[in-house]
């Protein structure tokens, strides 16, 4: 259940209390008396006239109980037969207050009410033949006091809807832009994690290669194999290198621009890797001891860039895990443009019987 936070007395209040106080004494001592306009306030005049003006104080705190308890010492002050303009003023911020307080529904029973007291009100001190112009004249500013109150509630109101509605677009906004965020850091994530496992699996196997080739003769050392082995770690390290370098520097141009949206453009992050990139794979995996037979089909190297990388990534995946579990097998690397898809195929025969393998720690 929502509750409305209580409204406290501020020193506005005070200051506008102080004012209307102020403004009855300018009025009840320079007003001209006339037969219409009563007396100058006696002393309960003047109790009454700081008690109604003390009363705006809580115009807002509590409006409703402050107009009931302002219209009965405004029916002793007029009773009395007081100088009668001179809480006007007084009266009309009370209205006013009512009305932009809310809900309508009270403001329009309550005003009818007032009218009728102080029709009674006038009735009974008023003896004049133009006593009815001066009740219509009282209810007529009543009535239009109240209308301009809700005039103002209503003004307040769509104005409040508006401010709403734009924080709550704000907070859409960020919110969505935190999602986007989220997800690029996760692809972030997966593609450092995909572009790390692979490498570090094959400087690793390439590093048992090389062991084992030590290991197994070391009186016939074969010199070239070993050679290839440290030429295939260093050509995986440059390339795993370069991709890494590409990555952090799209990384560090988006940090940049953020009001583009997360990460610079909210777009994909950088140069996808792709099918072009396929090829590098195979060989690299060849170097790790790996037979891999690559077939590309008609079209298939025209597909989509968010597609490509896809397949690259995957073909990545399978050809670590190949090479980590399967040593020296049979690998087959099968790419195809289907209707509406890109078939990707990789498949291999298990370990090579008599494989060397060394430790591999990835």
């Amino acid at each position: 259940m929502r509750t409305t936070p209580a409204v406290r007395v501020t020193r506005n209040d005070l200051l506008l209390a102080a004012g209307l106080l102020a403004l009855q004494a300018v009025l009840a001592l320079t007003l001209p008396v006339t037969a219409v306009g009563g007396h100058r306030p006696d002393a309960l005049g003047w109790t009454l006239l700081v008690t109604i003006a003390v009363f705006q104080v809580w115009r807002r705190r509590a409006p409703l109980g402050m107009v009931l308890a302002l219209a009965l010492a405004v029916s002793v002050y007029h009773g009395s037969d007081n100088l009668h303009q001179a809480v006007i003023p007084t009266t009309m911020v009370a209205l006013y207050s009512l009305a932009v307080a809310g809900p309508p529904l009270r403001t329009f029973v309550v005003i009818p009410l007032l009218i009728g007291l102080m029709a009674g009100v006038m009735l009974a001190t008023l003896d004049r033949p133009d006593t009815g112009t001066h009740m219509l004249s009282s209810a007529g500013w009543i009535f239009a006091v109240g209308l301009v109150g809700e005039a103002v509630r209503m003004h307040r109101k769509y104005i409040g809807a508006i401010v709403e509605r734009a924080e709550r677009a704000e907070r859409t906004r960020e919110e969505e832009a935190g999602r986007r965020v989220a997800e690029e850091r996760l692809r972030i994530a997966r593609d450092l994690h995909d572009l790390l496992a692979h490498t570090i699996t094959l400087v690793g196997v390439q590093t048992s290669v090389a062991a084992h080739v030590l290991i197994a003769n070391p009186d016939r050392l074969d010199r070239e194999a070993i050679a290839a082995s440290l030429e295939a770690i260093s050509d995986t390290c440059r390339d795993a290198r370069a991709e890494l370098r590409a990555t952090l520097r799209v990384l560090r141009s988006g940090a940049a621009d953020d009001d583009r949206g997360p990460l610079g453009s909210g777009g994909p992050l950088g140069p996808l890797p792709g099918l072009p990139g396929v090829p590098d794979l195979v060989r690299a995996a060849e170097a790790a001891g790996a037979r891999v037979a690559l077939t590309v089909g008609a079209g298939a190297d025209h597909a989509p860039p968010a597609v490509g990388a896809a397949a690259y990534r995957i073909v990545q995946e399978a050809l670590t895990n190949a090479v980590r579990h399967a040593g020296g097998s049979h690998v087959r690397v099968t790419l195809t443009r289907g209707a509406a898809a890109l078939n990707v195929s990789v498949l291999d025969d298990g370990p090579a019987a008599g494989t060397p393998r060394g430790p591999v720690r990835t």
